[in-house]
């Protein structure tokens, strides 16, 4: 078994031990932040931890109304832009916690009035020394270079910033999270079935929207990274207006879509797809109707749309690594890649 696979496996495990370390920290934090009024929250990252803060921009806004945006790290590493940081809640998310621009934009912001909070999973590291406040994914060691249970390590360490930002979502609530991963873990005989069929695939797009955008982001690097899949990802809206005609007889389409507000414009769009007699795979709940799809993947359990992400990764991990095993490849040796990339 592949050490990607392998960590796919802890992560109910992880996501436990994260739940449990860091919860009174985000009531704390809940004390502290409700004296500062935030008026904006900038996310920085790159590679995997940047389809995290995809998925903390859309928690962030529909959790708590606050703002949220993506920092662009070139603008201070590059262009050395001054930037007015006051009220601003600057999250820096990397695994490692050693990416250079990641760390230069948190000093930036912490100079120029931010207040820096990090999110790592090494509690030693460049960020997790530079930041006002840690907050730490205890996952264990990351040994695959694919990363799989720090992302979603950092998934759950954004919803415990939300509860602590806001009121829509409880920490009870982020509490259930790893149980459902554990059930998710059940699929993996159903996946290495169905995996066969994508043996030769070398091309596809992934649709995502809302809550799950980041998603149809994180699936796509894993088949870039360790499938060598041609991968292109798309919002909902954003793929209808010029990406579909991508779509010919039998192009891969996998779409993400839990039940929930996003779900009948993802049902309308896999009908499409369907006529256009594209292989549309949908990530959905256990009892979905989706007519169109030609092959479902069904996450086992049922739960609020705004808690689906971390357990609807796990099968689109799953099926990264099994694919890549099909293929022939090592999912923990990507050509030319490293598990830190630090990027000026």
């Amino acid at each position: 078994m592949s050490l990607m696979l392998r960590e796919i496996l802890e992560q109910p495990q992880a996501l436990r031990a994260t739940f449990k370390a860091e919860r009174a920290h985000a009531l704390e934090f809940m004390k502290f932040a409700r004296k500062q009024y935030f008026r904006l929250v900038v996310l920085v990252a790159r590679g995997t931890s940047d389809n995290a803060a995809q998925f903390a921009r859309y928690l962030t806004e529909i959790t708590t109304g606050i703002p949220a945006s993506l920092a662009a790290p070139s603008v201070h590493t590059l262009y050395q832009a001054k930037l007015d940081y006051r009220q601003a809640l600057v999250v820096g998310i990397s695994q490692s916690g050693e990416g250079t621009d990641v760390n230069m934009v948190l000093e930036s912001a912490k100079r120029r009035g931010g207040y820096t909070v990090g999110i790592t999973n090494e509690k030693n590291s460049s960020m997790a020394k530079l930041v006002d406040e840690v907050f730490l994914v205890h996952a264990g060691r990351q040994r695959s270079v694919a990363a799989t249970k720090t992302y979603t390590g950092q998934l759950m360490i954004i919803y415990l910033l939300a509860a602590a930002l806001g009121t829509s979502i409880s920490m009870e609530q982020v509490g259930e999270i790893p149980d459902r991963v554990a059930e998710t873990l059940k699929l993996i005989p159903d996946l290495r079935q169905l995996v066969e069929r994508y043996r030769y695939m070398n091309h596809c797009v992934v649709v995502g929207r809302g809550i799950n955008y980041g998603n149809a982001f994180e699936f796509s690097l894993k088949l870039m990274e360790t499938c060598y899949v041609i991968a292109e990802r798309f919002s909902a809206a954003d793929f209808v207006h010029g990406p579909i005609a991508l779509i010919e007889h039998d192009f891969p389409a996998f779409v993400f879509m839990p039940p929930g507000k996003t779900f009948a414009s993802l049902r309308e769009l896999t009908a499409r797809l369907r006529k256009l007699h594209a292989e549309v795979v949908a990530f959905t709940g256990p009892k979905t109707d989706i007519p169109a799809a030609t092959r479902i993947i069904r996450v086992p359990c049922e739960m609020p749309e705004i808690f689906s992400p971390i357990p609807y990764i796990v099968p689109g991990q799953i099926f990264a690594g099994l694919l890549a095993e099909i293929k022939g490849l090592d999912p923990d040796k990507p050509r030319s890649l490293k598990i830190v990339t630090q990027t000026v």
